[in-house]
């Protein structure tokens, strides 16, 4: 579904990505560790087109969509998450995830004049899936109070519901258990597991190797913005080329 084919990238002397290639297949839960400073949140940034590769390419389903912004990938499915959520605090839980609604003609001043029984119905389906997303991760009795009171689980569930408003193919979630309390961690890597299961596609970078362990099948590991290995979590942590990389030494 998405592949980064031999990207590189630069950031003044320090080489960021270094032909750094992957594949992610459809309805998986790809995970991409490493040490600090493998390139794993720069890789994030050119698939998700926040940042322009110096050479290389990025293909989804088959095309490049290096051409593409991050909204135009948005729209043909590819969609990110961030490792600090980016929710809109003073905004409602549910005034976020519609924010989000890929049918919105309302926005349109001459729509909301001249059809206004089409809009009222396209904000009513907008609301009835947000809802229904919500459900799904508890937050609906949130939905009228102010997103900023969330706690930060209750965020990245928020952040990755409003993912899934744009109807994405693959959504790419940077550290989503990132100061999660342990209970919240384990409803997002449910959440994250239900979601594969109906035909969502992740990567996901992460620290936590349990949730690694749990939820990711391929793992890749990043080392010097380069792919070090690809295999199963079994694989990767019998690795002596990882351990070197993680600690410095061979196992």
């Amino acid at each position: 579904m998405l592949a980064a084919a031999e990207l590189t990238k630069s950031f003044g002397g320090f080489q960021a990505l270094a032909g750094c290639s992957l594949e992610i297949a459809p309805q998986t839960i790809t995970g991409i560790i490493g040490p600090n400073g493998a390139g794993k949140s720069t890789l994030f940034n050119v698939l998700g087109g926040l940042l322009a590769p110096e050479s290389g390419d990025v293909l989804f389903e088959g095309r490049s969509i290096l051409g593409l912004r991050a909204d135009e990938r948005a729209r043909i499915g590819l969609v990110r998450t961030f490792q600090i959520s980016r929710e809109l605090g003073e905004l409602t839980v549910l005034e976020n995830m519609l924010l989000a609604s890929r049918q919105q003609d309302g926005e349109a001043v001459w729509r909301t004049f001249f059809t206004p029984a089409h809009v009222r119905a396209q904000e009513r389906a907008a609301i009835a899936k947000a809802r229904a997303l919500l459900e799904q991760v508890a937050l609906w009795s949130h939905a009228n109070e102010p997103a900023k009171n969330l706690s930060g689980g209750q965020k990245k569930l928020l952040e990755i519901s409003r993912a899934l408003m744009l109807e994405p193919k693959i959504i790419l979630l940077d550290e989503p258990t990132s100061g999660v309390s342990p209970a919240m961690t384990e409803a997002l890597g449910k959440a994250i597991l239900q979601l594969r299961d109906r035909g969502v596609t992740f990567a996901i970078i992460e620290h936590d190797m349990d949730v690694i362990a749990r939820l990711c099948a391929p793992i890749y590991v990043l080392a010097g913005g380069r792919t070090l290995i690809r295999g199963s979590f079994r694989e990767v942590a019998s690795n002596e080329e990882v351990m070197k990389a993680y600690l410095g030494k061979a196992a």
